[in-house]
């Protein structure tokens, strides 16, 4: 819930300048907020730059008589190609739990757009110990109820939720245990096809960590904080590959 509707597109001009002097095989997604989406949607069109637009929550229904809600479909007339599903900031202070994600989820697929399904501890469950059990039930509770077809467009995004905006960042190597942990509590109900699902890590990626970061063989790429609010950090993260 960051910045003006002008600053907004401002911040996606700035990128689109910037994509031309970085690497061009890196997939690049911006999410803004929903006030936003229509003309970021339009300034990234007109560029013809390789930018997909994510909004940042979609409802749980279609239509109907739910006050303030947006649904999936109105995201896709929007050219909306992507929603954040389950980020852990609607989890702690909406209370979203996996019956309500598992709805998200099916809305977006059935509006033909990707979710990015957000997993993570707190530092309650890795202080005990019990952080891959706790990650490994939001999956099941969630993506194990979706079809082979429909994982397929699913990208997992893994928030280490004691390294957000704590400036503590999961090493390389915890960052690397836990996605493939996910990978392989995936693979339990999708077999071969865990192996080229997109997991990425979501925990104070910052220019400095993201090399290390990225060069891990479980870690995809990023899901973006703070860092995406400056548009030379940003590109710097994604020129990191």
């Amino acid at each position: 819930m960051n910045s003006s509707i002008d600053g907004g597109e401002t911040l996606v001009k700035e990128i689109i300048e910037l994509m031309k002097q970085g690497k061009s095989d890196v997939t690049l997604i911006v999410a803004p907020p929903f006030t936003h989406l229509e003309r970021v949607s339009k300034r990234v069109a007109a560029s013809g730059a390789s930018i997909a637009v994510a909004a940042q929550n979609c409802a749980h229904k279609e239509w109907g008589a739910y006050t303030g809600e947006v649904s999936a479909k109105m995201l896709k007339e929007l050219s909306c190609q992507y929603v954040i599903i389950g980020h852990s900031e609607r989890r702690e202070y909406f209370g979203e739990g996996s019956d309500l994600l598992l709805m998200k989820c099916k809305e977006a697929l059935a509006a033909e757009m990707k979710p990015i399904f957000c997993v993570g501890e707190r530092l309650q469950e890795r202080e005990q110990g019990e952080e891959f059990n706790y990650v490994s039930k939001q999956i099941r509770e969630v993506l194990f109820h979706l079809s082979d077809k429909e994982m397929e467009q699913v990208v997992v995004a893994y928030e280490p939720v004691w390294a957000i905006g704590t400036g503590k960042t999961a090493t390389a190597a915890q960052a690397q245990e836990m996605h493939s942990h996910i990978r392989g509590v995936i693979a339990e109900k999708f077999g071969e096809r865990a192996k080229s699902i997109s997991i990425l890590y979501g925990g104070s990626c910052n220019p400095t960590n993201a090399k290390e970061l990225f060069s891990q063989e479980s870690v995809d790429g990023g899901l973006i904080g703070g860092a995406s609010l400056k548009s030379d950090q940003f590109i710097a993260i994604a020129n990191s590959f």
